[in-house]
């Protein structure tokens, strides 16, 4: 009852390849293998050297002196 041997893992992995069928398990296996590819990217674009980090807070301080400009218009209805 402790574990299982290799003929246990065997059935079940020729149950499930019945159940889902070979073409869905690549599909499943390439979109595992994708999610994990781009996590890697992602943690790779996450660690900034120290000369990125003063360009992007300029660009941050630009953007928050755009949003304090205003414009007053009217509207007007056509007749």
């Amino acid at each position: 009852m402790g574990s299982f041997s290799i003929w246990h893992w065997l059935i079940v992995l020729l149950i499930v390849i019945m159940v889902f069928g070979t073409k869905k398990l690549k599909n499943l296996g390439g979109d595992l293998g994708g999610a994990v590819k781009g996590f890697k990217e992602g943690m790779k674009e996450g660690g900034t050297t120290p000369e990125d980090k003063p360009e992007a807070a300029s660009q941050v301080a630009n953007a928050a002196t755009a949003d304090k400009t205003t414009i007053d218009v009217e509207a007007k209805q056509k007749s």
